[in-house]
């Protein structure tokens, strides 16, 4: 029985975005392993290259190291990645669960995914921008700092307020390569690992509209709802916990299976 689950953050984060939840993943018998990716300020690689190869290698180390196959769950950014992982292991991945995520379509971005968005609601660029106008850059825009009030307005406006301002003095500069990343995924392959869709009905950052439109982009994801903002795993992590373990529960006996 699939008992592991590695944990992937989004951008500007590190592991510590997972802290909340994991007690309560542990206690449901669960064995937790949340990541550092590359280039993200923390962890040994923490001044690393940040790319979608980068954090691939990253993702199937940890999943070599457990040497069973493991649930992937990505939250925000990190759905661009555990889809890459799946496309590159899906004998070893038990199911992927997307946490507000990026679950895009093959050479799609996400970008392109906002834009057609604003367009099938006919409203003005840049709309459905979320973060962006609270982010910093660099003089070249190669590297984007979140400032402290974007944070708690856009990520942790319904956290706890002590919790939601250390995880926002937390956030680190991201490589502008490490979120403008595309995915190259095959029916085959990607297409044939059990996929959850957590939606977070008051996101600010990935707007519900975008995740509704990658979820018809990208058919065949149980969906889930959550009435929060972007961060469900600080924000509610009793009901993502409630909710979504009974939908992995439901997959026993698929990720008990050995591949075909």
């Amino acid at each position: 029985m699939v008992r592991s689950i590695i944990l992937v953050h989004g951008a500007w984060q590190g592991s510590w975005a997972f802290n909340a939840w994991t007690p309560l993943l542990e206690a449901a018998g669960w064995r937790v392993h949340a990541v550092d990716l590359p280039g993200n300020g923390w962890g040994p690689m923490a001044r690393a290259r940040a790319d979608l190869d980068s954090y691939v290698r990253t993702v199937t180390e940890e999943l070599h190291a457990i040497g069973e196959p493991a649930v992937l769950v990505g939250h925000s950014g990190g759905g661009i990645t555990v889809s890459q992982v799946a496309e590159a292991l899906p004998e070893q991945v038990a199911a992927l669960v997307y946490l507000a995520g990026m679950m895009l379509p093959t050479g799609l971005g996400f970008e392109a995914v906002v834009a057609q968005a604003e367009a099938q609601a006919r409203v003005p660029a840049g709309t459905y921008s979320g973060i962006g106008p609270y982010l910093e850059w660099n003089s070249d825009r190669t590297i984007s700092r979140v400032r402290p009030a974007g944070a708690m307005a856009c990520f942790l406006h319904d956290c706890p307020p002590e919790a939601a301002s250390r995880a926002a003095g937390l956030l680190q500069p991201q490589p502008q390569s490490g979120r403008t990343m595309r995915n190259h995924l095959s029916p085959g392959r990607f297409g044939r690992v059990p996929r959850i869709y957590v939606e977070c009905e008051q996101d600010r950052s990935v707007l519900p509209a975008l995740q509704r439109l990658m979820q018809q982009l990208v058919p065949g994801a149980k969906r889930i709802a959550l009435p929060c903002g972007h961060v469900p795993q600080l924000a509610c992590p009793d009901a993502l916990t409630r909710l979504l373990l009974p939908e992995l529960e439901a997959l026993r006996q698929p990720l008990a299976s050995p591949p075909t």
